[in-house]
């Protein structure tokens, strides 16, 4: 049985408006409310993409973030979604 999601769980790159760059689980697409959520999200800062208000990276580790699909400038898939076999 196919998943109507298939990248839920996949570890994604988001980019933000800020030129903020998140990396995490994808956790669940709201698309009644225009929302992406990443698990297990951490945040590498600007890296030096232009923008006025430079951000360094963080150590924490977030359970969660929610952002709004009008926060985000490009998200990328880090890595393919694992097919299930059944046996």
């Amino acid at each position: 049985m196919a998943s109507s999601k298939p990248y839920i769980g996949c570890r994604i790159w988001l980019i933000s408006k800020a030129q903020n760059r998140y990396e995490g689980i994808l956790y669940t697409i709201d698309k009644n409310n225009s929302t992406v959520v990443l698990a297990k999200v951490r945040c590498f800062g600007t890296e030096g993409r232009p923008t006025e208000r430079p951000t360094p990276p963080k150590d924490d580790v977030y359970e969660y973030i929610t952002f709004r699909g009008s926060d985000i400038k490009d998200i990328t898939l880090c890595e393919s979604p694992t097919p299930i076999m059944i046996v």
